[in-house]
């Protein structure tokens, strides 16, 4: 790895929430989440005032998409069953999920990355990479170039993290949030990269932080001072090796410019247990509108599928996923819904549903042979 290698690992700040903020800038300082259903868009008074539903008023078995700064300060944070945050933060405002608002933001900060350095890898909605090691000017002023590019196209803030590689920037975006700055160099390793947690390198699950825990090691200066054959040991010799390098800084992966997805789903929870035979109608309606949305997935980004899968969660959480592969690759919804209940009929529907997924996957280009699929990379939606 070359030493002049610099990475940056750009990182935007509550990024969802921040998208609603721009939509209701009287929301600003306030506690608000993002979770609701669309019967939580706020209402519109007589004198054009919003009025805005509270976390307080949520009945239903969703989790959390974001939650503004203020909101985390009464202990919520993404992921969280909705209803457990009411209990937190009752008086938190309650927004809807807008992800078209989301994906409209999200193009317009990775193409503000761009105009600073060209290549980028994109790894998520809210964050990218960008190797900027062919860049003359020093890392602070490419970070401020970056960080000014991004409020000049959405008017929201990003946290940048310089580093030797992507390991060690995608930790540093995380030291200074929001909207800072990190710039880190190998040699300042121990000092600011061992003290904190395990759990904090993307990589270390939360299976593997508990055996680690179970072991005495909470920190990845902990790790770093255990020996490879021990941590092989202990975790296997893929993975052991793998914790032994990661915590000495050690990352030579690039910048990938451009990956090819392998599958496209969509799931839903329901709010309430759905039975197949007494829900028949709503569950029905339910399939056929994720079939057209990985249709219209598959169809937006160009490519064809020749697996097609379902994933069902019953109301005891046994979660059971069946899979057909198809004798010509298909894109549309009418031949997705009917391969989708093929799989459908091989699943015994006795207990009540509480999640149903479909799946696209062996994704192909239209005219290309089943060889030309790409080999790996997951894009779930």
């Amino acid at each position: 790895m070359p030493d002049d290698r610099r990475i940056a690992h750009i990182d935007m700040d509550a990024f969802f929430a921040s998208c609603e903020l721009s939509q209701y800038p009287e929301l600003r300082g306030q506690a608000m989440v993002v979770a609701g259903r669309r019967s939580d868009a706020p209402r519109v008074n007589a004198d054009g005032t919003r009025e805005f539903a509270r976390l307080r008023d949520y009945a239903g078995r969703g989790v959390l998409t974001t939650a503004t700064y203020e909101a985390r300060a009464f202990g919520v944070h993404s992921g969280m069953p909705t209803m457990q945050a009411a209990r937190l933060a009752p008086d938190a405002i309650l927004l809807p999920v807008n992800f078209d608002l989301y994906r409209t933001y999200s193009r317009l900060f990775k193409d503000a990355i761009r105009s600073v350095s060209p290549t980028i890898e994109d790894v998520g909605i809210d964050e990218v990479y960008a190797d900027l090691s062919l860049l003359n000017d020093e890392s602070e002023q490419i970070a401020r170039k970056l960080k000014s590019a991004v409020f000049e196209a959405t008017n929201l803030t990003c946290s940048v993290g310089i580093a030797p590689n992507k390991l060690l920037a995608k930790l540093c975006s995380d030291i200074q949030k929001p909207d800072g700055i990190t710039i880190l160099r190998l040699e300042d390793l121990q000092a600011r990269i061992w003290p904190m947690a395990a759990k904090k390198i993307n990589g270390i699950g939360p299976k593997a932080n508990a055996k680690l825990t179970s072991l005495g090691i909470t920190t990845i200066g902990e790790i770093a001072a255990c020996s490879e054959q021990w941590l092989i040991e202990q975790f296997g010799r893929s993975y052991g090796a793998w914790l032994h390098r990661v915590s000495h800084g050690l990352d030579d992966r690039p910048v990938v410019t451009h990956s090819e997805p392998v599958s496209m789903s969509r799931e839903t929870t329901f709010e309430q247990d759905l039975h197949a035979v007494r829900h028949r109608q709503e569950l029905g309606t339910a399939f056929t509108r994720l079939c057209e949305q990985v249709a219209l997935d598959l169809q937006r980004k160009g490519y064809l599928a020749r697996r097609i899968g379902i994933k069902l969660r019953f109301n005891d959480f046994q979660t059971v996923t069946r899979d057909v592969t198809l004798p010509e690759p298909v894109a549309d919804a009418k031949a997705l819904r009917h391969a989708a209940t093929q799989c459908l009929k091989r699943v015994d529907l006795v207990k009540s549903i509480r999640l149903l997924g479909v799946k696209a996957g062996g994704l192909q280009r239209p005219g290309a042979t089943e060889s030309d699929a790409p080999a790996q990379f997951t894009l779930d939606f």
